[in-house]
């Protein structure tokens, strides 16, 4: 039998901090997330950059006929398809945890929660709608 002194007194506490509710270990993947696609991010943001604006001529030779033969691999499509996906749910991982932190009522915590998804969404169709359906020939004089 349980002895009364074997209990953490934080059991008879009714302000005792309890399990968090919600999806298991959600927090601690989301950090794990922020922690890997914050390194990817600055390998790929980096890897662009020098691609874009120091390489060959730098940013003098980037024009539509420069995006078009680099989207014509589908390395640079997965490339900015990373990079777009990575950085989109990095930031909006981040700012939900910003308005975890900072809103006081569960309403609004849900309403800018939903449109901060909503935000995201509509970023992440687009921008992959663009990488996905990019026709060179639009570019051609006929």
């Amino acid at each position: 039998m349980e002895k009364e002194h074997d209990r953490p007194a934080s059991l008879d506490h009714p302000r005792a901090p309890r399990r968090p509710r919600g999806i298991p270990y959600f927090e601690k993947y989301a950090w794990l997330f922020m922690r890997f696609s914050g390194v990817a991010l600055v390998l790929l943001a980096l890897g662009h950059l020098f691609i874009m604006l120091i390489w060959d001529d730098g940013v003098y030779r980037v024009d539509f006929n420069f995006i078009a033969q680099r989207w014509a691999s589908p390395f640079w499509q997965i490339w900015d398809m990373a990079l777009l996906w990575l950085a989109m749910v990095h930031g909006a991982n981040g700012m939900r945890t910003i308005i975890g932190d900072y809103s006081r009522k569960n309403v609004t915590k849900f309403y800018l929660n939903s449109l901060l998804l909503l935000a995201t969404g509509f970023i992440l169709v687009l921008g992959t709608y663009v990488l996905v359906t990019f026709d060179a020939s639009i570019g051609v004089n006929q």
